[in-house]
């Protein structure tokens, strides 16, 4: 039987420090079906209420990348938005309302290899933190599926434990927020028997 892959959202929302960028992190369950207790941003699978056909935080370039490589039935551009917005906000308690376009850059997505106990076709957002409503230094009454939420150097986020997908997104977040020029999302496609990496 072909395992479902579940269409998904994640968020890396980024700040400026006096030691250099820092993002946003917390640790799953370790009794998670999923990547237990594997660090990880804040993110998971669409939901029917996240359907739109608006474009929230996304410009039109970003909303054209996400529709390529894609199956029919994949959900449109701003609902993934909307879903990296509500995991956002229901992870850690903040929020990004009203959010202008470009507030939201599309910049890696991932198809979860087969064999894993859930896979997910997971698109990934970059956010500044500057327009983010809600405490940004208090997360102990979060409850949610992350605890150990906190800010964390993109160098010093690779000690921690880790998924490989999430060192590979780490090392483009800290291309990017270096200044460096991006050639195309990039594409981890692990959809068919063959993994495929492409850019679109």
């Amino acid at each position: 039987m072909t395992e479902a892959i579940r269409p998904a959202a994640t968020i890396i929302l980024w700040r400026s420090a006096a030691s250099g960028p820092q993002v946003l992190m917390g640790q799953r369950g370790h009794a998670a079906a999923f990547m237990p207790s594997k660090y990880v941003f804040p993110g998971g699978g669409v939901d029917p209420e996240d359907a739109t056909i608006d474009l929230p935080g996304l410009h039109l370039d970003c909303a054209h990348r996400l529709t390529l490589s894609c199956p029919e039935n994949a959900p449109s551009p701003g609902t993934l938005a909307r879903a990296a917005l509500r995991e956002l906000t229901e992870e850690t308690g903040l929020s990004l309302p009203n959010p202008a376009p470009g507030d939201l850059r599309f910049i890696f997505r991932a198809i979860t290899p087969p064999g894993r106990s859930r896979r997910f076709d997971a698109r990934f957002f970059l956010a500044s933190a500057a327009n983010i409503t809600g405490d940004t230094e208090q997360f102990s009454d979060t409850l949610t599926e992350l605890s150990h939420l906190h800010w964390i150097g993109l160098t010093e986020a690779r000690a921690l434990d880790l998924p490989f997908i999430t060192e590979v997104v780490l090392a483009e977040v800290t291309a990017l927020l270096n200044g460096h020029p991006q050639p195309g999302v990039p594409f981890f496609d692990n959809s068919g028997p063959v993994p495929t990496f492409r850019r679109l």
